[in-house]
């Protein structure tokens, strides 16, 4: 059920969950201090009660009302990355649920790019929880029409065209001059060190506590219902295709002899941004296997690789 912004904004207000989109993925947003609102998100996505949510500001000027500090090297990231897929984790606030929080003494926090995003969070005066609007480990949306496919109808959805980064937002947890990249993103860790410096980064936040739990962990996710397999070269690819039921993803040109072939840039940021809606494509031709043929293993694509690694992962 598609609705208009002022529809959104009305119903989030009453708490209730509507998908939204961001710059990363469509997100189910609701007001991230409506307990109600959240036991929504976490029943719509089948998400276990243990994976945290991360909340989405106008501005930074709210990460006091979340955060029981502010420290200059998260002020050093917001500085730089904010609005944008950039998720900063800090030391909650006692009034922040637990639920909210699944647990953990943190909270994690983003300022998103996308201008619808930053319309119903403004009209709203909320901060939202959003996490992808999809079931738990499922393919992520990057388009109104994929939140549809995946959650019937039942979820109202605002239609805001295609996501422009594509994959989920990096994430940093920082306590003190301490951090620690948590999840790969299109912001890389060499961007984060650029900016809060290589000597800050430590195995672990404080020698007695592990690191905060954060979304995007679990070994199979990302995944189209679809199995996928992952192939270093294309030569071993195409080998793989000669006798299946297949789609493939190419990087660059080419093609497979039978089956569908879909190709992407061989460039990351452009990957990214159309690798879902891919996914999406070949998942629906209802072949047997997806075929995919690996970037390069170099740091610009590592958060990319991330993503097709959960995706093809096989769970006993």
């Amino acid at each position: 059920m598609q609705v208009d912004l002022a529809q959104a904004i009305a119903l989030i207000k009453r708490g209730e969950v509507v998908a939204i989109p961001t710059e990363t993925v469509y997100g189910l947003a609701a007001d991230a201090r409506n307990e109600g609102a959240l036991k929504q998100i976490f029943a719509i996505k089948q998400r276990p009660t243990n994976n945290p949510l991360i909340v989405h500001l106008a501005s930074s000027e709210q990460v006091l009302d979340w955060a029981k500090v502010f420290p200059p090297l998260a002020q050093k990231l917001a500085a730089a990355f904010w609005p944008g897929p950039l998720t900063i984790v800090l030391p909650a606030k006692e009034s922040v649920s637990s639920i909210l929080r699944a647990g953990e003494p943190t909270v994690a926090l983003r300022v998103p790019a996308h201008q619808i995003a930053q319309q119903v969070l403004q009209q709203t005066g909320l901060g939202l929880a959003a996490p992808s609007a999809n079931k738990y480990t499922q393919l992520s949306p990057t388009t109104a029409q994929h939140v549809a496919n995946g959650l019937g109808n039942s979820v109202p959805v605002l239609d805001g065209g295609a996501c422009q980064v594509g994959i989920e937002s990096t994430i940093v947890a920082i306590d003190g001059d301490q951090w620690q990249l948590l999840r790969l993103g299109m912001i890389s860790e060499a961007q984060v060190a650029s900016v809060v410096g290589v000597q800050s980064k430590l195995p672990t936040l404080q020698d007695d506590k592990p690191l905060p739990k954060a979304p995007g962990q679990h070994l199979l996710h990302y995944s189209p219902k679809t199995p996928v397999e992952l192939f270093a070269s294309r030569a071993a690819l195409l080998q793989a295709a000669e006798n299946a039921d297949c789609a493939a993803l190419l990087l660059g040109e080419g093609k497979i002899a039978s089956g569908k072939t879909f190709n992407l840039p061989n460039e990351p940021v452009s990957f990214a941004e159309q690798l879902y809606d891919t996914l999406h494509q070949m998942d629906a031709l209802a072949v047997a296997i997806l075929l995919i043929e690996a970037p390069p293993r170099q740091p610009e694509w590592l958060a990319i690789h991330d993503r097709l690694t959960r995706a093809s992962r096989k769970l006993n």
